[in-house]
């Protein structure tokens, strides 16, 4: 499969679509893993398309704003802000609330496990 993304960085005015690489699967059968591939998937073709010349970095899933909306002619579409800009993948044949409950497990996952120290 082909997955595609949207993406509008601050201060460009053009937008771009890139190509999502790494996940194969049909959306409906998408396991957390294809969830995270895609969200690290969408920064990472932000990252690029900003420091086109930059070596790859590895991609920490936090202090991302998010969301899982309707699309228009079906399915659903996973919007990202960042300080970099925005991207927006899909549309993608899946549940809204499946797929919802997929990125918040994701993202809570890369958060760590909750500790009781204060810094």
């Amino acid at each position: 499969m082909t997955y595609y993304v949207d993406i509008w960085l601050r201060g460009d005015e053009t937008a771009h679509t890139s190509r999502i690489p790494g996940i194969t699967r049909e959306p409906a059968s998408w396991t957390d893993d294809d969830v995270r591939a895609m969200l690290e998937g969408m920064l990472l073709e932000m990252h690029r398309l900003k420091f086109p010349n930059d070596e790859e970095h590895p991609v920490a899933l936090r202090g991302l704003s998010w969301i899982v909306n309707p699309y228009d002619e079906g399915g659903v579409v996973v919007a990202i802000e960042v300080t970099l800009g925005a991207a927006i993948a899909g549309p993608f044949d899946i549940d809204q609330k499946t797929l919802e409950g997929m990125v918040s497990r994701v993202l809570n996952q890369a958060r760590g496990p909750a500790t009781t120290t204060v810094h």
